[in-house]
């Protein structure tokens, strides 16, 4: 992990509130899935970095691209920079997605639920390199599905399935009733999403018996687990601490469902 200035590619909306950056950088090169980077903000009277998810690591490893919501002042600032501006980030940071847990044989649930969609793209490249069975189920609220051409050709358009809050889309409901509606199963679940979606998820995985993988969205300060501001409880007890919790930016944000109680 290292702070290091970089060089932005493109910053666009692709949606409401919802923005589109490529980076250059060499934090590239270190990058896995699910994990994350902190972006600062150019205003002196905001110290802290946002956490914000990467999207996609290119082929080249040589830049990343972030998919964020704008929501508040630090964000709405970062969508405000342009291509060719210099940015501040820190990465890579936590615990991301392992796709060598799927084997071949094996089929993968990659479940994804509102700003929790975009972590889950560049997982889908990482299983289809490796010719691995997946499936990618989508939560949206509604209509605006943005993102959902990427997700088809990654995976193939019969390979993912929709659930809409207001049923506009897809299955009317979350992505576990169109796991339910469509008879899904699976060896091993990828999840991120709100902690609603999640909990449905460890539950759902349990039923079926699956391994299940889920990203944490958590307030953060630091970024580093220095802070402890972004703690989360656990089923075991820390070598660190002692106690029944993990740093989700450090440990996390990516855990076995069964480590955590949420």
């Amino acid at each position: 992990m290292k702070t290091e200035i970089a060089k932005i590619i493109s910053n666009r909306p692709i949606t409401g509130g919802i923005y589109d950056m490529w980076i250059k950088t060499t934090i590239a090169k270190e990058a896995r899935c699910g994990q994350f980077i902190g972006v600062y903000p150019k205003d002196g009277s905001r110290l802290l970095q946002r956490p914000i998810s990467i999207c996609r690591i290119s082929d080249d490893k040589e830049s990343l691209r972030i998919v964020y919501r704008v929501a508040g002042k630090g964000t709405d600032e970062i969508s405000s920079f342009k291509a060719d501006e210099d940015i501040t980030i820190l990465g890579p940071c936590g615990n991301g997605f392992d796709p060598d847990v799927l084997k071949i044989g094996q089929t993968a649930l990659l479940l994804g639920g509102g700003i929790g969609l975009p972590p889950m793209l560049q997982l889908g490249y990482e299983l289809k390199n490796k010719c691995l069975d997946f499936k990618y189920v989508l939560g949206y609220r509604d209509s605006d599905t943005f993102m959902l051409d990427e997700y088809e050709e990654c995976a193939g358009a019969g390979n993912v399935i929709i659930a809409t809050d207001d049923g506009s889309k897809g299955v009317k409901g979350t992505v576990i009733d169109a796991i339910n509606a469509n008879g899904l199963k699976a060896d091993v679940i990828y999840a991120c999403g709100p902690m609603p979606m999640l909990r449905a998820v460890k539950q759902t995985s349990e039923q079926m018996g699956a391994t299940a993988f889920i990203s944490l969205e958590e307030r953060m300060a630091c970024g580093v687990g220095a802070c402890l501001g972004c703690v989360c409880k656990t089923t075991k007890k820390d070598d660190h601490s002692k106690v029944n919790n993990a740093r989700v930016c450090v440990e996390g944000p990516v855990f076995r469902a069964e480590d955590v109680q949420i």
